[in-house]
Protein backbone atom coordinates (compact mmCIF):
# COMPACT_ATOMS: atom_id res chain seq x y z
CA UNK A 1 0.00 0.00 0.00
CA UNK A 2 1.35 3.41 -0.94
CA UNK A 3 2.56 5.60 1.90
CA UNK A 4 0.33 8.63 2.60
CA UNK A 5 1.89 11.89 1.44
CA UNK A 6 1.42 15.46 2.59
CA UNK A 7 -1.66 16.99 0.99
CA UNK A 8 -3.08 13.61 -0.05
CA UNK A 9 -5.20 13.17 3.09
CA UNK A 10 -8.96 13.62 2.76
CA UNK A 11 -10.58 16.67 4.36
CA UNK A 12 -11.96 14.72 7.31
CA UNK A 13 -10.52 11.56 8.85
CA UNK A 14 -11.70 9.26 11.61
CA UNK A 15 -8.96 8.97 14.24
CA UNK A 16 -9.07 6.32 16.93
CA UNK A 17 -6.87 7.15 19.91
CA UNK A 18 -5.95 4.39 22.33
CA UNK A 19 -5.38 5.82 25.81
CA UNK A 20 -7.33 8.56 27.51
CA UNK A 21 -4.74 10.19 29.74
CA UNK A 22 -3.01 13.47 28.91
CA UNK A 23 -1.31 12.29 25.69
CA UNK A 24 -4.44 10.80 24.20
CA UNK A 25 -6.55 13.80 25.17
CA UNK A 26 -3.97 16.19 23.70
CA UNK A 27 -4.05 14.33 20.39
CA UNK A 28 -7.83 14.32 20.39
CA UNK A 29 -8.05 18.05 21.11
CA UNK A 30 -5.53 18.97 18.41
CA UNK A 31 -7.09 16.77 15.72
CA UNK A 32 -10.71 17.66 16.39
CA UNK A 33 -9.72 21.33 16.13
CA UNK A 34 -8.80 20.56 12.50
CA UNK A 35 -12.30 19.21 11.88
CA UNK A 36 -11.43 15.51 12.11
CA UNK A 37 -13.55 13.02 14.03
CA UNK A 38 -11.88 11.44 17.03
CA UNK A 39 -12.69 8.53 19.34
CA UNK A 40 -10.72 7.73 22.47
CA UNK A 41 -10.66 4.18 23.81
CA UNK A 42 -9.66 4.07 27.49
CA UNK A 43 -9.17 0.78 29.34
CA UNK A 44 -10.04 2.28 32.74
CA UNK A 45 -13.39 0.88 33.93
CA UNK A 46 -14.77 4.30 34.91
CA UNK A 47 -15.57 7.32 32.76
CA UNK A 48 -13.00 9.50 34.55
CA UNK A 49 -9.43 8.63 35.42
CA UNK A 50 -8.78 8.91 39.13
CA UNK A 51 -6.65 11.70 40.55
CA UNK A 52 -3.09 10.42 40.37
CA UNK A 53 -1.93 12.74 43.14
CA UNK A 54 0.97 14.00 41.05
CA UNK A 55 2.45 17.38 40.39
CA UNK A 56 3.73 18.20 36.93
CA UNK A 57 6.15 20.82 35.66
CA UNK A 58 4.38 22.67 32.86
CA UNK A 59 7.21 23.10 30.38
CA UNK A 60 7.26 25.21 27.24
CA UNK A 61 5.45 22.76 24.97
CA UNK A 62 2.71 22.11 27.53
CA UNK A 63 2.16 25.85 27.89
CA UNK A 64 2.18 26.29 24.10
CA UNK A 65 -0.41 23.53 23.76
CA UNK A 66 -2.67 25.23 26.29
CA UNK A 67 -2.18 28.57 24.56
CA UNK A 68 -3.26 27.01 21.25
CA UNK A 69 -6.19 24.91 22.38
CA UNK A 70 -7.35 25.63 25.93
CA UNK A 71 -10.66 27.50 26.03
CA UNK A 72 -11.19 27.17 29.81
CA UNK A 73 -10.60 30.54 31.41
CA UNK A 74 -8.91 29.82 34.73
CA UNK A 75 -5.39 29.73 36.23
CA UNK A 76 -3.57 26.55 35.30
CA UNK A 77 -0.46 26.61 37.47
CA UNK A 78 1.42 27.94 40.48
CA UNK A 79 4.63 29.76 39.61
CA UNK A 80 7.99 28.96 41.13
CA UNK A 81 10.38 31.90 41.10
CA UNK A 82 13.57 30.20 42.24
CA UNK A 83 15.39 26.89 41.91
CA UNK A 84 17.42 26.05 45.01
CA UNK A 85 19.39 23.25 46.65
CA UNK A 86 19.66 22.32 50.32
CA UNK A 87 22.37 20.59 52.29
CA UNK A 88 21.63 17.86 54.83
CA UNK A 89 20.97 20.41 57.58
CA UNK A 90 18.34 22.15 55.45
CA UNK A 91 20.42 25.22 54.61
CA UNK A 92 20.17 26.71 51.11
CA UNK A 93 23.58 26.20 49.48
CA UNK A 94 22.76 27.19 45.89
CA UNK A 95 19.98 29.22 44.29
CA UNK A 96 19.12 30.76 40.96
CA UNK A 97 16.13 32.94 40.13
CA UNK A 98 14.12 31.36 37.35
CA UNK A 99 10.37 31.18 36.72
CA UNK A 100 8.76 27.78 36.16
CA UNK A 101 5.07 26.87 36.15
CA UNK A 102 3.89 23.97 38.28
CA UNK A 103 0.51 22.32 37.86
CA UNK A 104 -1.19 19.11 38.92
CA UNK A 105 -2.13 16.05 36.94
CA UNK A 106 -5.77 16.21 38.00
CA UNK A 107 -6.26 19.88 37.06
CA UNK A 108 -4.59 19.33 33.68
CA UNK A 109 -6.68 16.21 33.06
CA UNK A 110 -9.99 17.93 33.78
CA UNK A 111 -9.06 20.96 31.66
CA UNK A 112 -8.22 18.59 28.80
CA UNK A 113 -11.50 16.68 29.24
CA UNK A 114 -13.49 19.93 29.23
CA UNK A 115 -11.81 20.96 25.99
CA UNK A 116 -12.03 17.51 24.39
CA UNK A 117 -15.54 16.20 25.02
CA UNK A 118 -17.10 18.81 27.30
CA UNK A 119 -16.93 16.72 30.46
CA UNK A 120 -18.11 18.92 33.36
CA UNK A 121 -16.20 19.08 36.63
CA UNK A 122 -15.56 21.32 39.62
CA UNK A 123 -12.19 22.23 38.12
CA UNK A 124 -13.34 24.43 35.26
CA UNK A 125 -16.29 25.57 33.18
CA UNK A 126 -16.92 23.69 29.96
CA UNK A 127 -16.28 25.86 26.89
CA UNK A 128 -18.95 26.27 24.25
CA UNK A 129 -18.88 23.88 21.31
CA UNK A 130 -17.01 25.13 18.28
CA UNK A 131 -19.03 24.21 15.15
CA UNK A 132 -15.86 23.93 13.07
CA UNK A 133 -14.49 21.14 15.27
CA UNK A 134 -14.86 17.46 14.53
CA UNK A 135 -16.69 15.05 16.81
CA UNK A 136 -15.15 13.89 20.10
CA UNK A 137 -16.15 10.55 21.60
CA UNK A 138 -14.71 9.08 24.79
CA UNK A 139 -15.32 5.36 25.46
CA UNK A 140 -14.06 3.82 28.71
CA UNK A 141 -13.81 0.19 29.87
CA UNK A 142 -12.35 -0.89 26.54
CA UNK A 143 -9.05 -2.73 26.26
CA UNK A 144 -7.67 -3.05 22.72
CA UNK A 145 -6.79 -6.61 21.71
CA UNK A 146 -5.77 -6.37 18.04
CA UNK A 147 -5.57 -4.23 14.91
CA UNK A 148 -6.25 -5.39 11.38
CA UNK A 149 -5.85 -3.43 8.17
CA UNK A 150 -8.57 -3.81 5.56
CA UNK A 151 -9.41 -1.92 2.34
CA UNK A 152 -11.47 0.69 4.22
CA UNK A 153 -9.15 1.39 7.15
CA UNK A 154 -7.90 -0.12 10.39
CA UNK A 155 -10.26 -2.40 12.29
CA UNK A 156 -9.60 -2.11 16.02
CA UNK A 157 -10.85 -4.96 18.19
CA UNK A 158 -11.47 -4.46 21.91
CA UNK A 159 -12.80 -6.28 24.94
CA UNK A 160 -14.40 -4.99 28.10
CA UNK A 161 -11.83 -4.44 30.84
CA UNK A 162 -14.23 -5.68 33.50
CA UNK A 163 -15.97 -8.41 31.47
CA UNK A 164 -13.75 -9.91 28.74
CA UNK A 165 -16.72 -11.78 27.28
CA UNK A 166 -17.98 -8.41 25.98
CA UNK A 167 -16.15 -7.54 22.78
CA UNK A 168 -16.46 -5.19 19.85
CA UNK A 169 -14.62 -3.39 17.07
CA UNK A 170 -14.32 0.06 15.54
CA UNK A 171 -13.11 1.15 12.11
CA UNK A 172 -10.69 4.07 11.81
CA UNK A 173 -8.62 5.78 9.14
CA UNK A 174 -5.74 6.30 11.59
CA UNK A 175 -4.88 4.83 15.00
CA UNK A 176 -2.82 6.66 17.61
CA UNK A 177 -1.22 4.71 20.43
CA UNK A 178 -1.19 7.01 23.45
CA UNK A 179 -1.54 4.24 26.00
CA UNK A 180 1.50 4.84 28.16
CA UNK A 181 4.87 3.19 28.73
CA UNK A 182 3.23 -0.28 28.89
CA UNK A 183 1.52 0.43 25.55
CA UNK A 184 -0.66 -2.32 24.11
CA UNK A 185 -0.43 -0.76 20.64
CA UNK A 186 3.35 -0.77 20.77
CA UNK A 187 3.38 -4.40 21.92
CA UNK A 188 1.38 -5.43 18.84
CA UNK A 189 4.20 -4.21 16.58
CA UNK A 190 7.26 -4.55 18.85
CA UNK A 191 6.26 -7.57 20.91
CA UNK A 192 9.57 -8.25 22.64
CA UNK A 193 10.12 -4.73 23.99
CA UNK A 194 9.67 -4.57 27.76
CA UNK A 195 9.89 -1.86 30.40
CA UNK A 196 13.04 -2.44 32.47
CA UNK A 197 13.43 -1.54 36.13
CA UNK A 198 16.27 0.89 36.84
CA UNK A 199 17.08 0.04 40.47
CA UNK A 200 15.15 2.79 42.22
CA UNK A 201 11.64 4.06 42.92
CA UNK A 202 9.94 7.42 43.21
CA UNK A 203 8.10 7.82 46.51
CA UNK A 204 5.58 10.58 45.96
CA UNK A 205 3.00 12.55 47.87
CA UNK A 206 1.51 15.93 48.73
CA UNK A 207 1.01 17.97 51.88
CA UNK A 208 -1.52 20.81 52.25
CA UNK A 209 0.55 23.96 52.59
CA UNK A 210 -1.42 25.06 55.66
CA UNK A 211 -0.35 21.83 57.40
CA UNK A 212 3.37 22.49 56.96
CA UNK A 213 5.33 24.31 59.63
CA UNK A 214 6.14 27.95 58.76
CA UNK A 215 9.82 27.08 58.33
CA UNK A 216 9.07 24.25 55.93
CA UNK A 217 6.50 26.25 53.96
CA UNK A 218 8.99 29.08 53.50
CA UNK A 219 11.42 26.57 51.93
CA UNK A 220 8.94 25.40 49.29
CA UNK A 221 6.62 28.38 48.70
CA UNK A 222 7.29 29.46 45.11
CA UNK A 223 10.60 27.58 45.25
CA UNK A 224 11.61 24.51 43.23
CA UNK A 225 13.78 22.86 45.89
CA UNK A 226 16.20 19.91 45.65
CA UNK A 227 18.41 17.77 47.84
CA UNK A 228 20.96 15.18 46.71
CA UNK A 229 22.53 12.53 48.90
CA UNK A 230 24.15 9.13 48.28
CA UNK A 231 21.60 7.05 46.39
CA UNK A 232 18.82 9.59 46.90
CA UNK A 233 17.34 12.71 45.39
CA UNK A 234 14.27 14.56 46.56
CA UNK A 235 12.54 17.61 45.15
CA UNK A 236 9.40 19.58 45.97
CA UNK A 237 7.29 22.48 44.73
CA UNK A 238 3.84 24.03 45.15
CA UNK A 239 0.96 22.86 42.93
CA UNK A 240 -2.77 23.66 42.75
CA UNK A 241 -4.87 22.13 45.50
CA UNK A 242 -8.26 20.39 45.64
CA UNK A 243 -10.36 21.07 42.51
CA UNK A 244 -7.41 22.98 41.11
CA UNK A 245 -7.51 25.89 43.53
CA UNK A 246 -4.51 28.23 43.52
CA UNK A 247 -5.68 30.11 46.61
CA UNK A 248 -2.82 30.54 49.12
CA UNK A 249 -3.23 28.22 52.07
CA UNK A 250 -5.14 25.66 50.00
CA UNK A 251 -2.39 24.66 47.59
CA UNK A 252 -0.33 21.52 47.93
CA UNK A 253 3.39 20.94 48.41
CA UNK A 254 4.25 18.14 46.00
CA UNK A 255 7.35 15.99 46.56
CA UNK A 256 9.18 13.32 44.55
CA UNK A 257 11.66 11.24 46.54
CA UNK A 258 13.95 8.95 44.53
CA UNK A 259 15.57 6.19 46.54
CA UNK A 260 17.29 2.96 45.59
CA UNK A 261 15.75 -0.51 45.94
CA UNK A 262 17.81 -3.29 44.31
CA UNK A 263 15.92 -5.51 41.88
CA UNK A 264 14.46 -8.67 43.44
CA UNK A 265 15.29 -7.41 46.94
CA UNK A 266 12.99 -7.79 49.98
CA UNK A 267 13.05 -4.00 50.28
CA UNK A 268 11.63 -3.57 46.77
CA UNK A 269 8.97 -6.22 47.40
CA UNK A 270 8.00 -4.45 50.60
CA UNK A 271 7.63 -0.98 49.11
CA UNK A 272 5.66 -2.31 46.09
CA UNK A 273 3.27 -4.47 48.14
CA UNK A 274 0.02 -2.61 48.67
CA UNK A 275 -2.33 -2.39 51.64
CA UNK A 276 -4.13 -5.55 50.50
CA UNK A 277 -0.91 -7.57 50.29
CA UNK A 278 -0.72 -7.52 46.48
CA UNK A 279 2.77 -7.11 44.99
CA UNK A 280 2.42 -4.42 42.33
CA UNK A 281 4.77 -4.41 39.34
CA UNK A 282 5.13 -0.68 38.69
CA UNK A 283 2.81 1.57 40.70
CA UNK A 284 0.90 1.67 43.97
CA UNK A 285 -1.70 4.45 43.62
CA UNK A 286 -2.57 7.04 46.28
CA UNK A 287 -4.31 5.51 49.28
CA UNK A 288 -3.06 1.98 48.57
CA UNK A 289 0.44 2.10 50.07
CA UNK A 290 0.97 -0.25 53.01
CA UNK A 291 0.96 1.82 56.25
CA UNK A 292 3.69 -0.41 57.68
CA UNK A 293 5.91 0.06 54.64
CA UNK A 294 5.39 3.82 54.70
CA UNK A 295 6.15 4.05 58.41
CA UNK A 296 9.50 2.46 57.64
CA UNK A 297 10.15 5.01 54.89
CA UNK A 298 9.25 7.85 57.26
CA UNK A 299 11.85 6.63 59.73
CA UNK A 300 14.47 6.40 56.98
CA UNK A 301 13.53 9.89 55.72
CA UNK A 302 14.16 11.41 59.15
CA UNK A 303 17.65 9.91 59.09
CA UNK A 304 18.60 10.71 55.50
CA UNK A 305 16.83 13.91 54.47
CA UNK A 306 16.96 17.60 55.40
CA UNK A 307 14.30 18.31 58.05
CA UNK A 308 12.01 20.19 55.66
CA UNK A 309 11.86 17.26 53.26
CA UNK A 310 11.52 14.71 56.06
CA UNK A 311 8.49 16.66 57.30
CA UNK A 312 6.80 16.31 53.90
CA UNK A 313 7.38 12.55 53.80
CA UNK A 314 6.02 12.19 57.34
CA UNK A 315 2.93 14.34 56.75
CA UNK A 316 1.85 12.94 53.37
CA UNK A 317 -1.62 11.45 53.89
CA UNK A 318 -1.93 9.53 50.61
CA UNK A 319 1.57 8.73 49.34
CA UNK A 320 2.13 6.59 46.28
CA UNK A 321 5.03 4.64 44.82
CA UNK A 322 6.30 4.31 41.26
CA UNK A 323 9.11 2.02 40.15
CA UNK A 324 11.28 3.99 37.73
CA UNK A 325 11.57 2.18 34.40
CA UNK A 326 13.08 2.61 30.94
CA UNK A 327 11.43 1.90 27.59
CA UNK A 328 11.73 3.34 24.09
CA UNK A 329 10.33 2.07 20.81
CA UNK A 330 12.68 1.80 17.82
CA UNK A 331 9.97 3.25 15.57
CA UNK A 332 6.86 5.39 15.95
CA UNK A 333 4.80 4.58 12.86
CA UNK A 334 3.49 1.31 11.49
CA UNK A 335 1.18 0.10 8.72
CA UNK A 336 2.53 2.76 6.35
CA UNK A 337 1.86 5.54 8.83
CA UNK A 338 -1.71 4.55 9.61
CA UNK A 339 -0.71 3.61 13.17
CA UNK A 340 1.55 5.87 15.23
CA UNK A 341 2.84 6.11 18.79
CA UNK A 342 3.03 9.33 20.79
CA UNK A 343 4.13 10.38 24.26
CA UNK A 344 5.32 7.73 26.66
CA UNK A 345 3.93 4.96 24.45
CA UNK A 346 6.85 5.93 22.21
CA UNK A 347 9.41 6.71 24.92
CA UNK A 348 8.96 6.53 28.66
CA UNK A 349 11.06 9.33 30.12
CA UNK A 350 12.50 9.02 33.58
CA UNK A 351 10.80 11.65 35.74
CA UNK A 352 14.09 13.52 36.31
CA UNK A 353 13.57 15.08 32.88
CA UNK A 354 10.27 16.72 33.95
CA UNK A 355 9.40 16.41 30.25
CA UNK A 356 6.65 13.78 29.97
CA UNK A 357 3.76 16.28 29.82
CA UNK A 358 5.66 18.44 27.35
CA UNK A 359 6.38 15.36 25.24
CA UNK A 360 2.67 14.50 25.10
CA UNK A 361 1.80 18.07 24.15
CA UNK A 362 4.54 18.41 21.54
CA UNK A 363 3.82 15.06 19.91
CA UNK A 364 0.14 15.99 19.60
CA UNK A 365 0.85 19.42 18.16
CA UNK A 366 3.43 18.40 15.57
CA UNK A 367 1.36 15.42 14.45
CA UNK A 368 -1.64 17.72 13.95
CA UNK A 369 0.62 20.06 11.99
CA UNK A 370 1.71 17.13 9.83
CA UNK A 371 -1.88 16.03 9.22
CA UNK A 372 -2.77 19.62 8.28
CA UNK A 373 0.19 19.80 5.88
CA UNK A 374 2.12 22.45 7.82
CA UNK A 375 5.17 20.23 8.22
CA UNK A 376 6.54 17.46 6.03
CA UNK A 377 6.58 13.81 7.00
CA UNK A 378 10.38 13.97 7.31
CA UNK A 379 10.23 16.95 9.67
CA UNK A 380 7.50 15.32 11.77
CA UNK A 381 9.54 12.14 12.10
CA UNK A 382 12.84 13.87 12.83
CA UNK A 383 11.37 16.18 15.45
CA UNK A 384 9.27 13.52 17.17
CA UNK A 385 11.94 10.83 17.21
CA UNK A 386 14.71 13.30 18.00
CA UNK A 387 12.87 14.56 21.07
CA UNK A 388 11.98 11.04 22.20
CA UNK A 389 15.44 9.53 21.76
CA UNK A 390 17.46 12.48 23.04
CA UNK A 391 15.43 13.22 26.17
CA UNK A 392 14.99 9.53 26.97
CA UNK A 393 18.76 9.05 26.95
CA UNK A 394 19.24 12.24 28.97
CA UNK A 395 16.85 10.87 31.59
CA UNK A 396 18.81 7.62 31.80
CA UNK A 397 22.05 9.52 32.28
CA UNK A 398 20.55 11.91 34.85
CA UNK A 399 19.01 9.09 36.82
CA UNK A 400 22.11 6.92 36.79
CA UNK A 401 24.29 9.83 37.90
CA UNK A 402 21.86 10.84 40.63
CA UNK A 403 21.12 7.39 42.01
CA UNK A 404 24.20 5.31 41.30
CA UNK A 405 27.12 7.77 41.43
CA UNK A 406 28.46 10.05 44.12
CA UNK A 407 29.21 13.39 42.46
CA UNK A 408 29.69 16.95 43.55
CA UNK A 409 26.59 19.12 43.88
CA UNK A 410 27.77 21.28 41.00
CA UNK A 411 27.42 18.31 38.65
CA UNK A 412 23.83 17.63 39.71
CA UNK A 413 23.08 21.34 39.28
CA UNK A 414 24.54 21.23 35.77
CA UNK A 415 22.38 18.21 34.94
CA UNK A 416 19.25 20.07 36.10
CA UNK A 417 20.20 23.22 34.20
CA UNK A 418 20.67 21.16 31.04
CA UNK A 419 17.30 19.45 31.50
CA UNK A 420 15.63 22.85 31.88
CA UNK A 421 16.73 24.00 28.43
CA UNK A 422 13.72 24.72 26.16
CA UNK A 423 13.19 22.08 23.47
CA UNK A 424 13.55 24.68 20.72
CA UNK A 425 17.12 25.35 21.87
CA UNK A 426 18.17 21.70 21.75
CA UNK A 427 20.43 20.51 18.95
CA UNK A 428 19.83 16.80 18.44
CA UNK A 429 22.80 14.61 17.51
CA UNK A 430 22.62 12.61 14.30
CA UNK A 431 21.84 9.31 16.10
CA UNK A 432 18.69 10.87 17.56
CA UNK A 433 17.21 12.10 14.29
CA UNK A 434 18.18 9.23 12.01
CA UNK A 435 15.09 7.90 10.19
Amino acid sequence: MAEPKDGDLPRKLNFLIVGGSLGGLAAGIALKALGHNTTILERNPTALLHDQGAGIVAGGDALEFLERYNRCKRPIAVSSHRRQYLDKSGKVVHKVDIVQDMSSWDLTYHIFRANYDGTPSSYCDVPHLNPSHGSATHLHNRTVTSLKENPTGILVHWKSTTDPSVTGSLLADRVIGADGPSSTIRSLFVPNLERTYTGYCALRGTVLESEATPETLSTFAHRFTFYHGPGIQILAYLIPGTHGTVEPGKRLINFVYYTNFPADSPELDEVLTDVNGTRRRITIPPGMVSPQAWEKQKTIAKERLPPQFAELVCKASKPFVQAVTDVISPEHEFMNGKVILIGDALAGFRPHTVASTSQAAFDAMIYADYVEGKVSREEWKRETLGFARFIQRRGVEMGDRSQHMVLGLEEYIADRDQASKPRREEIYPEWAIKI
